[in-house]
């Protein structure tokens, strides 16, 4: 009786119990008990729709049953503060009246709180009328949903989107002269995704580019489909003060000028918008700013401060902007948003990789972030008030002009200069700038980073030195370029004339795992003298970020770009590079694809590198059919249309495949040849495509006359006669693979003194 009662009492989870009879109430809320009567007729549909295949309804009912399940999960967990849950039992009285409907059922009509209305406890009309709320706000569901799925329809057919975003006005009790940095950002993940949209706002409350009042506008570039699986994305603007080191500061004594000072943020949640749930362009979106607290708050900080805040006490103050979401690339947005997008619109690009790089889109973006520090004292009684210059030299100490940007929107500077926070020994700063070089001027190019304690009044600020130093090369000593993530820079010091001659710092070790590998300790407090540097207890970190379709991480696809520069490894170097991370491979396709036929067509007259080749090629045709690489066939064919230019491949191609297919039943060529016949259409589109462009090279050599045919183009002759008398002069035997075997027949006509020993390339 006891166990009996046991299982019944946990399975019913009975709470009333009646001598003569029992009657059952279940302890679960209404909403509880709903949610699990829906769920178990919903999974009864949920099968019929996979019976009978349709396969639409059958995905949207999977993730509803999925999200009740969830909110199901929740609710019961009874963790969630009053709030979150009214909000949450909303959802899920939204998501059941929207899942009856489109699945036909009977709709359920509810109270102000979702609760169901007992008929018999409800009047007729108060039924009628609550049933005409539900089926209204329904209708409008399935508006939203339609335009929902219309918009993620259209983002689907295109793997790149992008921001639009219009400034329409700072409402913002400055004072003085501002930078308003625009930027998305990932507060899961803490992190800026995008580089920044920068304005310089003038103390009189408008743009200092007059011209660009009523034209601030953006588009944030290169989203892709992960950006659209984050969790959160945010909208971030940053508003630094330009001026004084106080504002309450009203010395007699003249004032340190110029000084970047936090000042505030103004966050907004775009995640609805760029999920395609809110799309109107016309919406203006009001962002509520939150000022720093004393001036020294880090404004990373006070971004994650605002994010988790439910509200902010802005007192009227804020950004207002509009927002919308462009489907494509800038070429596309340009040419099909015409109105909103065009040449004088900023573009901030993301910081990293699109999902697909098409052929052309060169890139070298090297993203610096000051991350942070920490700076003794020294013999001041407070801490120093720390500001970091950074500027790009190239080995012979010359500063590179113009490669720094702050920000889209804004002209390139060859100085960046950090925020200030005032007597702070620890600093933090988050901030991003992008460096661009030339390519050719990378591998001669360092980064300086000097520091120096700026003071509020204007006499003691000009005799202020620099007091340390920091640097990294920005390509190591492989050949590849500096690192992706956080480096934890040397601080040397000096005298500030030797800080200022890179040939005193620049044969030193940059960062700490350098200085550890040369054998020294990277640890401790004692100071270390290095020639004429000392290595300073303070410390800096930094962290980059390469984007460059020209300059690679990787050792092994370096050897492969770079065959030339050794050709006794090209063997090895083509082997290692079906090592390499696809990842890598896809963002310099085109680059990689031009190194392969490269080495083909120069060694022509041989065939030790015929295979290699060919198995590379296979290679990256089979990456681009993963799953994970679908996006870059575009930019396969791209290439194989525009770019292609082997005119003699398909001798080899052709050649290499016939060997696999006569020899398929030898160990070692049959998994080979499988690889090959998956990536068979591809390979048949470089045959068929280089015979065409070697036809149009026929038909191009045919129109010349033959004595004016360089050397190299002439077929081999064997001469009976006097080759002088006839004005042709005597040229080598030529291999196959050089030979062109169409001229005009009255060209070899007037040559009929001569015996030709034609031969075919086909």
């Amino acid at each position: 009786r006891f166990s009996c009662n046991l299982i019944i009492r946990s399975f019913f989870n009975l709470q009333i119990y009646k001598k003569q009879h029992e009657t059952v109430i279940p302890n679960e809320l209404p909403l509880i008990q709903e949610v699990t009567t829906t769920l178990r007729e919903w999974s009864i549909i949920w099968r019929q729709l996979y019976v009978v295949n349709n396969r639409e309804m059958f995905r949207s009912v999977r993730h509803m049953i999925y999200d009740l399940i969830e909110w199901r999960s929740q609710i019961l967990s009874g963790t969630l503060p009053q709030d979150e849950l009214k909000e949450l039992k909303k959802k899920v009285t939204a998501k059941i009246d929207y899942g009856n409907r489109i699945l036909d059922l009977d709709l359920v009509v509810r109270d102000e709180d979702g609760n169901i209305l007992d008929p018999e406890q409800t009047s007729t009309i108060s039924l009628f009328r609550a049933h005409e709320i539900a089926s209204k706000q329904v209708e409008e569901r399935l508006q939203e949903e339609k335009v929902r799925y219309t918009i993620q329809a259209k983002f689907a057919a295109t793997p790149s989107f992008a921001l639009f975003v219009n400034l329409k006005n700072v409402v913002c009790k400055i004072g003085e002269d501002a930078e308003v940095l625009m930027s998305l950002y990932d507060p899961l993940e803490s992190k800026f995704i995008s580089e920044n949209y920068l304005v310089r706002w003038s103390s009189c409350g408008l743009p200092k580019d007059i011209d660009r009042l009523h034209n601030l506008r953006a588009v944030f570039t290169d989203l892709g489909s992960k950006d659209l699986k984050r969790e959160k994305i945010s909208f971030v603007c940053q508003i630094v003060r330009v001026g004084r080191m106080e504002l309450r500061d009203n010395n007699t004594r003249k004032l340190t000028s110029g000084l970047r000072r936090p000042f505030g943020v103004a966050v907004m949640d775009v995640t609805d918008i760029i999920n395609g749930k809110v799309d109107d362009e016309d919406k203006q979106h009001f962002i509520p700013f939150q000022p720093v607290a004393g001036e020294n708050d880090f404004l990373q900080t006070v971004i994650n401060k605002v994010i988790a805040a439910k509200e902010v006490n802005h007192k009227g103050q804020g950004l207002w902007v509009t927002l919308k979401l462009l489907p494509g690339d800038i070429h596309q947005i340009r040419k099909e948003f015409p109105h909103l997008v065009d040449r004088s619109t900023a573009v901030a690009r993301k910081m990293g990789f699109p999902e697909i790089i098409m052929p052309g889109d060169v890139r070298n973006d090297i993203y610096v972030t000051l991350v942070q520090g920490d700076f003794d004292k020294g013999s001041k009684t407070t801490a120093k008030n720390v500001e970091v210059t950074v500027s790009v030299y190239d080995e012979d100490g010359k500063r590179l002009e113009s490669v720094i940007f702050p920000g889209a929107g804004d002209e390139a500077i060859s100085e960046y200069k950090s925020v200030i926070y005032y007597q702070v020994k620890q600093p933090r700063w988050f901030e991003t700038v992008k460096v661009a070089i030339p390519i050719e001027d990378v591998n001669r190019s360092h980064l300086r980073f000097t520091f120096r304690h700026r003071s509020s009044q204007d006499s003691k600020d000009k005799s202020e030195k620099i007091f340390a130093l920091a640097f990294v090369k920005l390509m190591r000593y492989d050949g590849t370029t500096l690192r992706d993530g956080e480096h934890d820079l040397i601080v040397y010091k000096a005298e500030a004339k030797k800080l200022e001659d890179a040939s005193t710092y620049l044969s030193l070790p940059s960062t700490k795992i350098e200085l550890e590998e040369k054998g020294h300790s990277a640890t401790g407090k004692s100071m270390q003298n290095l020639g004429s540097c000392t290595i300073s207890k303070d410390s800096f970190q930094i962290s980059t970020l390469v984007c460059s379709t020209k300059l690679t991480q990787n050792v092994d696809l370096l050897g492969l770009l770079k065959w030339r520069s050794n050709t006794n490894l090209l063997q090895q170097n083509l082997k290692q590079l079906m090592k390499v991370d696809g990842g890598e491979v896809v963002k310099f396709l085109q680059d990689t694809l031009d190194a392969l036929f490269n080495i083909m067509m120069e060694n022509s007259e041989s065939e030790t590198f015929d295979t290699l080749v060919f198995d590379a090629l296979v290679f990256i045709i089979g990456l681009i059919a993963d799953r994970k690489f679908q996006h870059f066939n575009p930019v396969l064919e791209t290439y194989i249309k525009k770019h292609f230019s082997a005119t003699l491949a398909y001798t080899k191609l052709t050649k290499v495949l016939k060997t696999y297919v006569d020899n398929a039943e030898k160990c070692g060529i049959t998994d080979q040849l499988f690889k090959a016949m998956k990536a068979l259409e591809y390979i048949f589109k470089f045959i068929v495509r280089s015979r065409i462009l070697f036809n149009h090279e026929e038909e191009k050599e045919s129109e010349v006359p033959f004595d004016t045919l360089p050397r190299e183009r002439k077929p081999r002759v064997l001469l009976e006669s006097n080759p002088q008398e006839l004005g042709v002069p005597q040229v080598p035997l030529l291999s196959e693979q050089k030979y062109w075997k169409s001229y005009k027949m009255k060209s070899m006509m007037s040559l009929s003194s001569l015996r030709f020993n034609p031969f075919t390339t086909c």
